[in-house]
């Protein structure tokens, strides 16, 4: 460990905080590291989202521009401080001058990436001396990734360490990009806040509709399979299975999805709720947990759904199939519709693999080891220091 004096200067890169798994991620990573051996700030292009007052007090905050909730409620001036803004931070992701200036000319010991859209940013920082450490969430084979890919190839090779969340994730990418040049690598999966959520969960909401409820937690994007969801609950309620389905999360699909509601004329049964900073409570008081993305790596919501001793429907991507234990700890399915349907009419009927999976969930508590992960990412760090 440094002396006093000489704690290791890291620095997190990231764009905002909205609420999200990466979010909540990094939050737990920043929390449990060591003040005594690091001296931490954070530097954000946005001063945005839900979580951005929630760093721990002896972590340092720095952002290039204000966020939305900073900018005027009237359209006329929103729009002139979105132009500026837009300027302004564009001057200072373009200009070493510019952010080392806003970052108080500090010289950091390690840069760190937590996702990969801020790759670059690290990589072409201007202290050339730090040592470079990335974190990689995604399935490198996504369709939709694949105009990033170029990009996400080019800086990885760079870094000086890669943190993966999962096995499979770092397979993915040694499966289809074996000539890559790889830095050192690790596999550190999420660290879960097991008694935050439990003490979270007991604050008092609203009550949920009558009947069996679903919810879901998830940023309203095309490749969570919302609009999927949707179609397998219309064909339910069409055949008189009466059931809530509750989506907490907002994002550029909210307007599409909303009008897919509407078109099934399923508003009073299919309702996003939009962002909650708890989500805790709706999690613990519905009657089952459901993820119906195309895509995953290590997804938070599963392990904090499992804490909760909710029955999960989820489908059987990234990290999903070793958190889950199919027909024991919850349901796997593929990324289908009439899956999703079938899995929803298989809850809503089969009360004993209800009664047996609930009675497995008692103990699952045993297969997180939170003082493991955190641990992982210290020895890293200091690994990593120790080559300066």
């Amino acid at each position: 460990m440094p002396a006093e004096n000489q704690k290791i200067k890291v620095l997190f890169r990231h764009r905002s905080m909205e609420m999200g798994g990466v979010e909540k991620v990094i939050l737990s990573i920043l929390n449990n590291l060591s003040p005594e051996k690091f001296d931490i700030t954070v530097c954000l292009n946005l001063n945005q989202g839900e979580l951005r007052d929630e760093f721990p007090k002896h972590v340092k905050k720095i952002y290039f521009a204000d966020g939305k909730e900073d900018l005027s409620k009237n359209p006329l001036i929103q729009k002139i401080q979105l132009i500026r803004r837009r300027l302004k931070l564009s001057r200072a992701l373009k200009s070493h001058t510019i952010s080392d200036r806003l970052l108080g000319n500090k010289k950091f010991d390690i840069e760190i990436a937590p996702t990969y859209s801020a790759f670059s940013s690290v990589i072409n920082s201007s202290n050339k001396a730090s040592k470079k450490l990335g974190w990689f969430h995604s399935e490198i084979n996504l369709p939709k990734l694949q105009p990033l890919v170029p990009d996400i190839l080019d800086n990885f090779s760079q870094f000086d360490h890669m943190i993966y969340c999962s096995q499979k994730i770092k397979d993915l990418m040694h499966t289809y990009y074996p000539e890559l040049k790889y830095p050192e690598e690790s596999v550190v999966i999420n660290a879960i806040p097991i008694d935050e959520i439990k003490r979270k969960a007991q604050e008092k909401i609203e009550p949920l509709p009558q009947g069996p409820v679903f919810v879901s937690v998830g940023r309203l994007h095309d490749r969570k399979g919302y609009h999927k969801l949707i179609d397998a609950h219309k064909r339910l309620i069409d055949e008189g299975y009466h059931h809530n389905i509750i989506v907490i999360g907002s994002g550029e699909e909210m307007k599409n999805l909303t009008e897919q509601i509407r078109i099934n004329n399923v508003q009073d049964t299919f309702i996003l709720s939009g962002n909650k900073m708890n989500p805790y409570p709706y999690v613990k008081n519905a009657d089952y947990f459901i993820l119906p993305s195309e895509s995953e790596a290590w997804p938070l919501v599963i392990a904090e759904a499992l804490i909760l001793q909710k029955p999960i429907i989820a489908t059987d991507t990234g990290d999903v199939g070793v958190m889950i234990k199919d027909r024991e700890t919850g349901y796997l399915i593929n990324y289908e519709t009439n899956e999703m349907y079938a899995a929803m009419k298989t809850f809503l009927t089969d009360p004993e693999l209800i009664a047996r999976i609930r009675k497995n969930l008692e103990t699952i508590e045993d297969q997180f080891d939170n003082q493991k992960i955190f641990s992982a990412v210290e020895e890293i760090l200091e690994d990593l220091y120790k080559k300066n």
